[in-house]
C-alpha cells in the first residue's frame, strides 16, 4: 500500500511501510473560547443530535453565539464557528452578561435555529415593552443558511428584542414553541408559536404575569422551565420570584436579591390552546401569583431558596421536576443549594430536598423506578469539579454516587467582583469553577450534555461535550 506525502509542493510516492507518522496530541475539550458562563440549564435545548450528528451551541468571544458539531461515524468536529452577533459584550467597562447564551432547535426542513442576545431589551433602540421592563441586550434569531451546515448563518429578526432565557421546544406536526422572559426581572413570561419552520412567529401571549404586589413593596415574578410533554402537550415548571424594590423592608441585602421560593406545574395543550393544572383544572392566561399558589403548587419549600432546575414527563406522562435548594443565609444570592427532584405520583408530588444530591447543576432521566442525574459539581473533599451519574432505585428518594465521567482541577480563577465579596465558607458555592448545559435534543450516548470549564486564572472556558464515555476529544490545532 502506498501513500501520497505533499512536502514543499512537491509529491513524493512513499511506501507506507516505511513512513512513520507522528501521534496527533488531542484535548479532551471542542473548544476553549468559552465566554461568561457559556451554557447554562435554563437556557435548552443547547444541542440536538440529528442524523448522527451532534450541533451544540455556547456564547464564546465577546458574548457571541459559536456552533460546532461532531459526526459519530468519522468521529470528526467541525467549527466552532460564529452564528451572530450579540449587542451584548461589546462594551468593555461592563461586566460580563451571559443572559445571552444561544438556545438551539432544528426545524423539520434540517435548518438549525439559534436564539441568542437577549437581556430584556433596551427602551432607546427597541421602544415600550408592554409586557415587563428593559435591561440590555437584544433578542436574536439565527437560521443556518443550509439545511445541517453550521458554516453560515443570517438573522431573521422576527422575534420581540425583549426576551432572555429562550427555551424552544418543537412538536411532532414541526410547530416550534419559543419561550421565554419578555424583559428584565419584573416581566411576563410569554410565548410565541412558528409553523412555517421559524420563518415566521405568531405575537407573544403572555402565560405568567409580573405585576405589582399588594404590599407594595416590589413585584410578582417567575423562572420558568419548559419542556415538550406526550402528544401535544407542553409542560411548565416555575418557581416565584421575590422581586423586592430598593430600600424595601425584605431587602436588606444591597441591590437585587435572588431570593426565589417554592415549585409550580402547568401543562399546555397545543392543540386545542388549553392550561391545566396536574389534576386537569382549567387555568385561564395569564397565570396570576394568587392562583399559582391555589392550583399550580407542587412543593412549598418554605424559608429556603431554590434555582429552578428542569420539568419533563416520563414515557407515561407522568411529571417531574428538578430544582436546586438552599438555606436563606442572609447574603444576595443565598447559600449554597442542592440538586433535588420531586415527582407526581398519581395523587401527590413525592420527593425530598435531602435525598443525597450534591450542589451542582445538570439533568436527569427517569426510566421506571430508576432516576438518573448527571451533575457537575464540586466535590466538598478536594476542591475538584466533577461531572457525575448519582443514581436512584426508589423512585427518586435516595441518591447514589455513581461513574464519574470528568473531572478537572482547583478553581483558582480569578473571581467576579459578587464571587470576591461572599463569604470564605461559601467558597463552593454553585459550582463557580464550571457551567452545566441541559441534555443535549434527543442525544447520543456518547454526547449528552455541555460542560464549561473555567481553568485557573483565565477569563475564557473550555467547553466539553461528555457522554458516557467522558468527553469527546479532539486533536490539537
Amino acid at each position: 500500500m502506498y501513500k501520497f506525502l505533499f512536502v514543499s509542493g512537491l509529491v513524493i510516492l512513499s511506501a507506507c511501510a516505511d513512513v512513520t507518522s507522528p501521534q496527533t496530541e488531542t484535548t479532551p475539550y471542542f473548544a476553549e473560547n468559552g465566554f461568561g458562563e457559556g451554557v447554562a440549564v435554563v437556557q435548552h435545548p443547547a444541542g440536538e443530535h440529528i442524523n448522527g450528528i451532534t450541533y451544540v451551541s455556547y456564547q464564546g468571544s465577546n458574548e457571541d453565539p459559536y456552533v460546532a458539531s461532531y459526526d459519530h461515524s468519522t468521529k470528526e468536529w467541525s467549527g466552532p464557528f460564529k452564528a451572530g452577533t450579540s449587542i451584548l459584550g461589546k462594551d468593555p467597562t461592563k461586566k460580563i452578561d451571559s443572559h445571552g447564551k444561544p438556545t438551539m432547535i432544528i426545524d423539520d426542513e434540517g435548518y438549525i435555529h439559534i436564539f441568542y442576545g437577549g437581556h430584556g431589551g433596551v427602551k432607546e433602540l427597541h421602544g415600550d415593552n408592554a409586557l415587563g421592563g428593559y435591561h440590555s441586550g437584544e433578542n436574536r434569531h439565527a437560521v443556518s443558511q443550509k439545511p445541517y451546515d453550521i458554516t453560515a448563518w443570517r438573522d431573521l429578526n422576527n422575534i420581540t428584542p425583549f426576551g432572555t432565557y429562550n427555551q424552544a421546544v418543537k412538536m411532532d406536526n414541526g410547530d416550534i414553541y419559543l419561550f421565554y422572559r419578555h424583559g428584565a426581572h419584573r416581566s411576563d413570561w410569554v410565548y410565541q408559536k412558528s409553523s412555517d419552520n421559524g420563518l415566521t412567529f405568531s405575537d407573544p401571549v403572555s402565560f405568567l404575569k409580573s405585576k405589582r404586589r399588594e404590599d407594595n413593596i416590589g413585584n410578582d415574578s417567575w423562572y420558568a422551565s419548559v419542556s415538550k410533554g406526550v402528544g401535544d402537550e407542553i409542560v411548565i415548571g416555575f418557581d416565584y420570584h421575590y422581586c423586592w424594590d430598593r430600600g424595601a423592608p425584605r431587602n436588606n441585602r444591597g441591590g437585587h436579591s435572588t431570593e426565589r421560593k417554592n415549585l409550580y406545574f402547568v401543562k399546555f395543550n397545543t392543540r386545542d390552546n388549553s392550561w391545566k393544572t396536574v389534576k386537569d383544572e382549567t387555568l385561564s392566561l395569564p397565570i396570576t401569583k394568587d392562583v399559582a399558589d391555589e392550583k399550580a403548587l407542587a412543593v412549598d419549600t418554605g424559608d429556603k431558596w431554590t434555582f429552578n432546575g428542569i420539568t419533563k414527563v416520563d414515557v407515561k406522562g407522568m411529571p417531574h421536576i428538578n430544582a436546586y435548594i438552599g438555606e436563606d443565609i442572609g447574603w444576595q444570592i443565598g447559600g449554597p443549594k442542592h440538586a433535588s427532584y420531586f415527582a407526581w405520583d398519581g395523587e401527590n408530588w413525592v420527593g425530598d430536598v435531602k435525598s443525597g444530591l450534591p450542589i451542582g447543576r445538570g439533568d436527569f432521566l427517569v426510566d421506571e423506578e430508576n432516576v438518573r442525574f448527571l451533575l457537575s459539581g464540586i466535590d466538598p473533599t478536594s476542591d475538584k469539579t466533577k461531572v457525575q451519574w448519582w443514581n436512584s432505585q426508589n423512585s427518586g428518594l435516595n441518591f447514589t454516587p455513581g461513574k464519574v465521567l470528568l473531572k478537572f482541577g482547583d478553581f483558582k480563577g480569578e473571581p467576579s467582583k459578587e464571587m470576591a465579596n461572599r463569604p470564605k465558607s461559601l467558597s463552593n458555592l454553585d459550582s463557580p469553577g464550571s457551567a452545566a448545559s441541559a441534555f443535549i435534543k434527543n442525544a447520543h450516548p456518547d454526547a449528552r450534555i455541555i460542560i464549561a470549564e473555567k481553568p485557573e486564572k483565565s477569563e475564557w472556558r473550555r467547553m466539553y461535550l461528555v457522554g458516557d464515555n467522558g468527553p469527546i476529544g479532539r486533536p490539537q490545532k
